[in-house]
């Protein structure tokens, strides 16, 4: 189960940008989740949960989630949301976004 590793990655990150800014309470983690990233965003919501309720430093904390989209660029030139084969020339495109995990942006108390 992936979705494990994934909500202990973002609680991870978040924890290490809370300690370096000596933050004493994280309220809100956002995180970008490409649609082709094969993950289950509620079950990612519900182990970040899990994992991130035994930390005092995230209690009541809240797991923000966006959907990006996928975005694709072929060697012809074109750029688009096409997947699997390019409307211009007929070539498979490089998807270039919409794969990823990111955690961008961190909402803590800071004393």
């Amino acid at each position: 189960m992936h979705e494990y590793t994934i909500a202990y990655d973002i609680y991870a990150t978040a924890r290490k940008a809370a300690l370096e800014h000596q933050a004493t309470q994280v309220k809100r983690v956002m995180v970008d989740v490409g649609e082709m990233a094969m993950v289950n965003p509620e079950q990612v919501d519900f182990l970040f949960h899990v994992i991130a309720d035994e930390d005092p430093l995230f209690r009541g904390v809240v797991l923000e989630t966006a959907m990006v989209k996928p975005r694709v660029t072929c060697a012809c030139g074109y750029e688009g949301d096409t997947l699997f084969v390019c409307p211009v020339c007929g070539a498979l495109p490089e998807l270039i976004r919409g794969k990823e995990i990111l955690v961008t942006n961190i909402e803590a108390e800071v004393d």
